[in-house]
C-alpha cells in the first residue's frame, strides 16, 4: 500500500472519526436541553445553576451545592440541626417528576431485611429476621414535610418508592403496610439516572419509578394535608468510615405540576 493511499485513508479515518464525535455532540446537547424542559402544565423548581428556591441548611458548610446541572450531595452536611434540602414553599396536591441517580454505595449494610410482598419481615426457621448484606445508599422525598411520609430512594432489593416510616411502624394497618410496599424493582443500577413521578392528592399517593407503577394509588390517612418537599440527608462518617448508608446522590429535572391550581 502506498503512502498516498495511507494518507487518504488516514484522513478520511479523521473525517469520519471528527463527524462522529460533533454528532454525539449536537445530539448530547439536543438531549440536554430536552431533558431541562418541563412538560407540559408543569413548572421548574431547580434553575440547573444554584440552589434558588430551596433552603440549604443553617451551617452546611456547601456539601449541598449544583455540579453540572444537578443538585449534588456528598452526605456529609456540616449542619448542628437539620441536615437535609427542603423546597422554600408549601405544597397542596401535585404531581412531581424527580430524576435521581445514587452516585456510589461504599457503604456494607449488614442488616437490610428480606421483605415479604405484604410489608413484612421474612423469617428463618428459627423466627429470626432474615438479614442481607449489600452495598447500601439512602436518601429519599419527604411528602408534605413529613419525613415519616418520604418516598424512599436507595439499594434494597425492595426497590426504591416505598415509604418506609408507615411500613415499619407497628401500629400501621396490615392493609396500609402493603400497600405502601413496592409492587416491583424497577430501579437502574448504580450510577444511573432513574425517574420518579409522584402524584399526591388529598390524602392519596401514587408512585411511578422509571415508567413502572412501583406503588398504586394508596390512601393514607395521616398525610399532612399540606408541607414542603425535601431531599433527605442520611448516613454519616465517624473516624473517616461511613457509619450508615449515606445519601451520595444527585438530583435534576425537578418539576412540579399544581392539581389545586387547576
Amino acid at each position: 500500500m502506498d503512502q498516498t493511499g495511507c494518507d487518504r485513508r488516514t484522513k478520511c479515518r479523521s473525517g469520519w472519526a471528527t463527524g462522529l464525535a460533533l454528532v454525539g455532540l449536537l445530539a448530547t446537547t439536543a438531549a440536554r436541553a430536552e431533558d431541562a424542559a418541563p412538560p407540559p402544565g408543569f413548572a421548574s423548581v431547580f434553575n440547573g445553576r444554584d440552589l434558588t428556591g430551596w433552603k440549604v441548611p443553617e451551617g452546611d458548610n456547601g456539601h449541598w451545592k449544583v455540579v453540572d446541572g444537578a443538585i449534588d450531595y456528598d452526605a456529609q452536611s456540616e449542619a448542628s440541626g437539620e441536615k437535609s434540602l427542603w423546597l422554600d414553599r408549601e405544597l397542596v396536591d401535585f404531581e412531581l417528576r424527580l430524576d435521581w441517580r445514587i452516585k456510589e454505595a461504599p457503604y456494607i449494610n449488614k442488616n437490610i431485611p428480606y421483605i415479604l410482598p405484604d410489608g413484612t419481615h421474612a423469617k428463618d426457621i428459627h423466627g429470626k429476621e432474615m438479614k442481607l448484606a449489600l452495598p447500601d445508599a439512602d436518601s429519599g422525598v419527604y411528602l408534605r414535610g413529613s419525613g415519616r411520609h418520604q418516598v424512599n430512594i436507595w439499594c434494597w432489593p425492595i426497590g426504591s418508592g416505598e415509604m418506609y416510616g408507615l411500613r415499619t411502624d407497628p401500629s400501621t394497618a396490615p392493609a396500609l403496610r402493603a400497600a405502601v410496599t413496592p409492587r416491583h424493582q424497577a430501579d437502574r443500577p448504580i450510577g444511573e439516572w432513574n425517574r420518579f413521578e409522584i402524584r399526591v392528592k388529598g390524602n392519596t399517593v401514587t408512585t411511578v419509578l422509571n415508567g413502572v407503577l412501583v406503588v398504586p394509588t394508596v390512601a393514607i390517612p395521616d398525610l399532612p394535608a399540606r408541607g414542603r418537599l425535601a431531599l433527605q440527608h442520611h448516613g454519616g462518617k465517624r473516624n473517616g468510615e461511613w457509619s450508615g448508608p449515606p445519601s451520595l446522590l444527585q438530583y435534576k429535572n425537578i418539576f412540579i405540576k399544581e392539581l389545586d391550581k387547576d
